[in-house]
């Protein structure tokens, strides 16, 4: 069945997912890798403005960009897409999984590879960026937000701006083998104000004392 690999990813990944019929008609994730496919063949048959014009007009009705000279493995899934780019030289694994806002792109102007590789069953999380010829390895992930500029061991969790390795292979001997929470900025206001609070309520203090201590003194 043509697709098949990516209806059952689907089915498999997203709770929300009931019917075949549903998955067909509304996941726009599954329409953007249909017309790639489409938009690739294409590309290598040398009819590269024919593929292009395809790749627009799946980026004008999915909300999903895909260059037709990136290289898509079987069963992966778009989770809801809105704002994926995915860039010329990247190639992406089997079983991967991207959300909203992904970006898959380059750091400069050179020709040639310069665009990520992802293993196979890698997830990136909402928003987050990985650039460059970079390689994240099998079963990785990306936390949202996160920036990625260097490679990622297979099965390690990178996360932050710039991302750091915080599970797994690759990460630092303090942080491997716990889940180091994402930055939370409403979080670090709150307590910078407690802070200050704390800080202001001592002074308040110190000049009561010394307030009191005269008033002792010039009863003296």
């Amino acid at each position: 069945m043509f697709l098949s690999d990516e209806f059952r990813a689907i089915r498999e990944r997203d709770p929300a997912a009931r019917t075949t019929l549903e998955i067909l008609l509304t996941y726009p994730g599954l329409h953007a890798i249909a017309l790639h496919r489409l938009a690739a063949g294409l590309h290598r048959r040398g009819r590269r403005l024919l593929a292009r014009l395809v790749s627009h007009l799946a980026r004008g009705v999915t909300g999903i960009e895909i260059h037709p000279g990136a290289s898509i493995g079987r069963g992966v899934f778009i989770d809801h897409g809105m704002g994926v780019v995915v860039g010329e030289t990247a190639v992406v694994g089997d079983g991967v999984t991207l959300y909203q806002g992904v970006t898959l792109g380059g750091t400069g102007k050179q020709r040639g590879k310069r665009h990520p590789t992802l293993g196979n069953g890698v997830v990136v999380g909402v928003g987050a960026s990985v650039l460059g010829a970079v390689t994240i390895g099998d079963g990785a992930k990306i936390g949202a937000g996160a920036v990625v500029l260097r490679d990622v061991p297979p099965r390690t969790t990178a996360v932050g701006v710039p991302a750091r390795m915080v599970i797994g292979a690759g990460a630092s001997d303090d942080a491997a083998g716990r889940r180091e929470e994402m930055p939370d900025p409403q979080r670090d206001a709150m307590a910078a104000m407690m802070r200050r609070l704390d800080e202001l309520e001592g002074k308040v203090r110190e000049m009561e004392t010394e307030r009191v201590s005269r008033m002792v003194g010039g009863v003296r």
